[in-house]
C-alpha cells in the first residue's frame, strides 16, 4: 500500500510542474519565445538554411538599391569597361615595331631562333636514326622503363604510324613535342620549386597557373603570333604556356607534402638548404615529379592540332588541312598517330612513376648502355641498307574506306529513321527544347539575380570566400561587356554537362561492377580523350549539321571519358564492409547503388561534375568553329582577323566563367568546417 501511495505522490509532483509549464506556455510571450528558440535550433542544425537566410536578407536590402540605380534587366552599361581602345593600340604598336624595336630584335628574336634551332636539331637526329633506329630506341626505352607489354605497344604504335603513310609528319610532330615538353618541364619545375619552398610564392603563382590553364589556347595564340609571327617558335611557346602548369602544380605538391619527420631528421644532421632539397625533398617527391612529366606530355600532344593553326608542321597540320576540305579519312589517318604517341608516352611515363612504389631501379647504367648500343646498331644497319625512310610500298590507305563509311552514316542516319527520326531531328529537338529555353531563361534573369544565384550555389558547398570569388568572376564578365553572349555560352555548357553526367553515370556503373567491362572501355576512353577534337568534329557536323548541337556533341565526347573514369573509380573504392552489410540486410542491387555506393562516393561524384564542367568549357572554342557562336566565335574571329581586343576579351570572359563554374561545383574543406 505504501509503495502505491508513494508512486501516486511522485506522479502528482511530476504532473504539477508540467501543468504549471503548460499554463505558462499558453501566454503569448512564452509562445513567441518558444517559437524563436525552435527557429534558432533549426538554423543551428541546418547551416545551409542559415546561409540562405543571410543571402535572403542581403538580397532584400541590396536588390532594390541595385534595381533602382541600374535597372533589373541585362548587365547595366555604366558598369562596363571598354578595353578595345588600349588593346587595339597595343596591337598596332606591336605591328609597327616588330621589325625594328630592340626588344623584338635582340630578345624575342633570339628566343625564336633558339627554339627553331632546337627543333631542327632534334628533327635531324630523328631523320639520321631512320625509321628502324627511332622504333628500336623508343622500344628499348619503353622496355627498360615500363616492361615488355609497353615495349610491344610501342613497336606496334610506331609501325602503325608508318603503315598509315605518316612517318615523316610523325617525326616532325615528335621533334616539336620533344622540345616543347623539355621546355615545359624546365619552366614548370622551376615555378613548382619556387612555389613548393615558399608559401608566399605559392599563393602568388596559383591564380597565374589557373589563368594559364583555363585561358583557351586560341585566345593566347593571338599575342604569340603578333610577337613571334607564324612558324615553329610561336607553336612551341603556346604549347609551353598550356603544358607547363601541371608540372608546376605537381612539383609544388610533391615538395610541400614531404614528410616533416624526414626533413627534421635531415636538418638535425646539419644539412644545408641545398642539401635538404637535393637529398630529401626531390627524391621524396619523385612520384609527383614523374606524374607532372606525364601530364605535361599529354597536354602538349593535345596542342598538336591547335599549334598547326599558327604554322606548326607535322600531324596537326595534316589534320587541319584535311578537315578544311572535309576529308574525314585523311584527318583520321593523321589523328591516329597522335593518339598512339599519347598512349605510348602515357604508359611509359606512368610506369616510371610507378617504379617509385615498387622499388625497382630504372637507372641501371649497364641497361641504359645496352639500350643505347642497340639503338645505334639498328640505326647503322638501316643506314647501311639505305632504309632510313619508311618504304612507300608498305603504306595502307584508309582515307577512302573511312570516307565511304562516313557517307553511309550520313545517308542512313541523318534523317528518316522509322520512329525516331534522325540525327538532324535530334539536333533540332535538342536546340529547340533544351538550349533555347535555357538560354532565354538565363538571359531573362536580372543581373543582380544571377549574382545572387551564383552566390547561393557557391556558399552552400563552400565558404564565403568561395562565394565571393564566384560572384566577382561573374561580375567581371559583365564589366568586360560580354554578359549576353556569356549567358548563351553558359547555357550550352550547362546542357552539355547535364547530358555528359547522365551518360557518364550510366556507363560508369557497369564499369565499376565488372572488371571485364572496365577493360573493354579503357581503350575506347583513351581514344576519346586523346583524339584531337578536330578529328571527330567533322563526322559530328556531318551527322548533326552546323549549329550549337554539334558543338555540344563534340564537348560531350571529349568530357565523357573523365566522368566515366572518376565515377567508376569512386564506386569501386566504396568500403566493401558497407556493401556487405547492405547485402546481409536484403538490399537489392539498385538499393545498394542508391543508398550505399552513391552516398559514400559523393566526393568522387562531385569531382566528376567539376571535371565535366571544366572539360566541356574547354571545347567552347572548338564549338565556335561549327556554329556554336557566343564566346567561342568571338575568340576564333579575333584570331582570324588579327583583332587582339575581341579575342582576348572573349578569352578572359571564358576564364571568368570557368572560375565561377569551378567554385560552384567543387566543394571545399572550409565549407565543411563552416557547416560544423
Amino acid at each position: 500500500m505504501s509503495l502505491t501511495t508513494t508512486t501516486a505522490d511522485t506522479t502528482r509532483k511530476a504532473v504539477a510542474p508540467s501543468s504549471s509549464a503548460t499554463r505558462g506556455a499558453g501566454s503569448p510571450q512564452a509562445a513567441a519565445a518558444g517559437q524563436d528558440g525552435r527557429i534558432r535550433q533549426a538554423l543551428r542544425e541546418r547551416p545551409a538554411a542559415r546561409k540562405l537566410l543571410v543571402l535572403a536578407l542581403a538580397a532584400a536590402v541590396l536588390a532594390p538599391v541595385a534595381a533602382a540605380l541600374w535597372g533589373s534587366g541585362s548587365w547595366p552599361h555604366p558598369l562596363t569597361v571598354d578595353l578595345s581602345g588600349p588593346l587595339g593600340r597595343a596591337n598596332d604598336w606591336i605591328i609597327d615595331n616588330r621589325d625594328s624595336h630592340w626588344l623584338f630584335l635582340y630578345f624575342f628574336g633570339y628566343i625564336s631562333g633558339g627554339i627553331i634551332d632546337a627543333v631542327h636539331a632534334v628533327y635531324t637526329v630523328l631523320l639520321a636514326l631512320g625509321w628502324a633506329g627511332v622504333t628500336a630506341g623508343a622500344t628499348l626505352l619503353a622496355w627498360r622503363v615500363a616492361g615488355v607489354r609497353v615495349a610491344v605497344t610501342t613497336v606496334v604504335s610506331f609501325a602503325v604510324c608508318g603503315l598509315l603513310g605518316m612517318w615523316v609528319p610523325t617525326m616532325r610532330t615528335l621533334a616539336l613535342m620533344i622540345v616543347a615538353v623539355a621546355a615545359s618541364v624546365v619552366v614548370g619545375a622551376l615555378l613548382g620549386l619556387a612555389a613548393g619552398l615558399s608559401d608566399r610564392t605559392f599563393r602568388a603563382l596559383r591564380p597565374v597557373l589557373d589563368t594559364m590553364q583555363s585561358l583557351p589556347a586560341f585566345a593566347y595564340l593571338m599575342p604569340v603570333v603578333l610577337i613571334f609571327g607564324i612558324g615553329v617558335a610561336p607553336a612551341v611557346l603556346a604549347t609551353v604556356v598550356y603544358a607547363a602548369p601541371p608540372m608546376a602544380r605537381l612539383t609544388a605538391l610533391g615538395l610541400r607534402s614531404t614528410d616533416k619527420g624526414v626533413m627534421e631528421a635531415v636538418e638535425s644532421l646539419g644539412a644545408t638548404g641545398r642539401q635538404r632539397l637535393l637529398t630529401a625533398r626531390l627524391p621524396l617527391a619523385r612520384r609527383e615529379l614523374l606524374l607532372g612529366v606525364n601530364q605535361t606530355i599529354m597536354m602538349a600532344l593535345s596542342m598538336a592540332v591547335i599549334a598547326s593553326v599558327i604554322g606548326a608542321d607535322g600531324l596537326g597540320d595534316r589534320v587541319y588541312q584535311a578537315l578544311s576540305t572535309v576529308d574525314v579519312g585523311s584527318a583520321l589517318a593523321a589523328g591516329i598517330p597522335i593518339v598512339l604517341l599519347a598512349i605510348v608516352m602515357d604508359r611509359t611515363t606512368a610506369a616510371a612513376g610507378a617504379e617509385g612504389r615498387t622499388g625497382r631501379r630504372i637507372t641501371g647504367r649497364t641497361a641504359w648502355l645496352l639500350a643505347a648500343a642497340g639503338t645505334a646498331a639498328v640505326a647503322l644497319a638501316g643506314r647501311a641498307l639505305s632504309a632510313l625512310n619508311w618504304p612507300d610500298s608498305w603504306n595502307v590507305a584508309i582515307a577512302g574506306p573511312v570516307n565511304d563509311a562516313k557517307d553511309w552514316m550520313v545517308d542512313h542516319l541523318y534523317s528518316g529513321l522509322p520512329g525516331i527520326g534522325g540525327t538532324a531531328d535530334w539536333a533540332a529537338h535538342y536546340t529547340g527544347w533544351v538550349l533555347d529555353p535555357l538560354r532565354d531563361g538565363l538571359q531573362a534573369l536580372p543581373w543582380w539575380g544571377a549574382l545572387l544565384l551564383v552566390a547561393a550555389l557557391a556558399w552552400l558547398i563552400g565558404t564565403w570566400r568561395t562565394a565571393l570569388t564566384a560572384v566577382l568572376a561573374l561580375a567581371a564578365i559583365g564589366v568586360l561587356g560580354r554578359w549576353e553572349i556569356s549567358l548563351d555560352t553558359l547555357s550550352q555548357v550547362l546542357a552539355a554537362v547535364a547530358v555528359t553526367l547522365v551518360l557518364g553515370f550510366v556507363i560508369a556503373v557497369p564499369a565499376a561492377r565488372s572488371a571485364r567491362v572496365e577493360r573493354l572501355l579503357r581503350p575506347v576512353l583513351d581514344v576519346c580523350q586523346t583524339m584531337p577534337q578536330f578529328v571527330y568534329l567533322i563526322p559530328v557536323v556531318a551527322l548533326f549539321g552546323v549549329g550549337r548541337a554539334p558543338a555540344a556533341a563534340a564537348a560531350i565526347v571529349y568530357a565523357l571519358p573523365a566522368v566515366v573514369r572518376i565515377t567508376s573509380q569512386g564506386l569501386r573504392q566504396v568500403n566493401p564492409g558497407a556493401l556487405e552489410s547492405a547485402r546481409s540486410m536484403g538490399a537489392t542491387s539498385g538499393q545498394q547503388l542508391r543508398q550505399v555506393q552513391f552516398p559514400l562516393a559523393r566526393p568522387q561524384l562531385l569531382l566528376a561534375v567539376n571535371q565535366a564542367v571544366v572539360l566541356v568549357l574547354s571545347v567552347v572554342i572548338i564549338g565556335g568553329l561549327v556554329g556554336g557562336g557566343a564566346l567561342g566565335y568571338d575568340v576564333v574571329f579575333g584570331l582570324a582577323q588579327g583583332d587582339l581586343a575581341t579575342g582576348l576579351v572573349a578569352g578572359a570572359a571564358i576564364v571568368c566563367m570557368g572560375l565561377m563554374l569551378d567554385r560552384v561545383t567543387q566543394p571545399t574543406k572550409g565549407g565543411a568546417r563552416e557547416d560544423a
